[in-house]
């Protein structure tokens, strides 16, 4: 294959009921226990009707302003998968707009995140589906390549696998690596359930703040 213009199939993807796990956890809560190292930039913003989407990655690498690959990746997905573009930032052209996207809607699809810019923004925002990019545009894409599909991608400062764990909601987008999955939610689910408590703690005016003065004198803070 020529490095480029080559697609390898998808075959590999986080289990079901990992991703059904995840869809009730927040994302800041699964990144937390990550070490906070798996969020993509918070340059990246919501456009679709959906703002909560989890699901396998499928990867697409495409050229600045070119969407040919991207075509093919929409025909080629499962539906609950969510396609993962590296469009290198550029958002000088957008790589997908309401017909693709709407396409995209009709599999089925999870979601789709472009490290890129998007456009006719408006029925992005009545569609039943996940849509994140980091801008938008009127400008349209040409479709001549190259591209590659079921690669590894740089996306929003992170690198994602084909069939690894994508969850974004309203704080934004983390990434949870296939192998790590199950641990990474069983933790997540621990840690939220920490938060839970804290919130209950809030409530009655009983959460811990001692903490704070401990560490601030630890550190030689002068005036606590």
């Amino acid at each position: 294959m020529t490095i480029g213009f080559r697609i390898r199939p998808i075959t590999e993807r986080v289990d079901a009921s990992i991703v059904e796990r995840a869809s009730k956890v927040p994302v800041a809560n699964i990144g937390d226990v990550m070490n906070r190292l798996q969020a993509f930039g918070g340059t990246f913003h919501s456009f679709g009707g959906k703002k909560r989407l989890v699901g396998p990655a499928f990867t697409v690498k495409a050229r600045s302003g070119d969407n040919l690959l991207l075509h093919r990746a929409v025909d080629m997905a499962l539906p609950g998968d969510i396609i993962v573009c590296d469009g290198n930032g550029d958002l000088t052209v957008g790589l997908m707009g309401d017909l693709m996207l709407g396409h995209a809607t009709k599999r089925k699809l999870g979601g789709v995140i472009v490290d890129g810019a998007v456009r006719d923004i408006y029925s992005l925002a009545k569609m039943d589906l996940g849509v994140w990019a980091r801008g938008h545009t009127p400008a349209g894409p040409f479709k001549d390549g190259p591209g590659e599909i079921g690669y590894a991608v740089s996306c929003g400062g992170q690198v994602v696998m084909p069939g690894d764990l994508i969850c974004c909601d309203e704080d934004g987008i983390v990434v949870v690596p296939m192998a790590e999955a199950a641990k990474v939610m069983a933790d997540a689910e621990a840690h939220q359930a920490k938060e839970i408590k804290a919130e209950k703690d809030i409530q009655a005016g009983t959460w811990p703040r001692d903490w704070v003065l401990a560490s601030l004198k630890e550190k030689g803070c002068e005036g606590v």
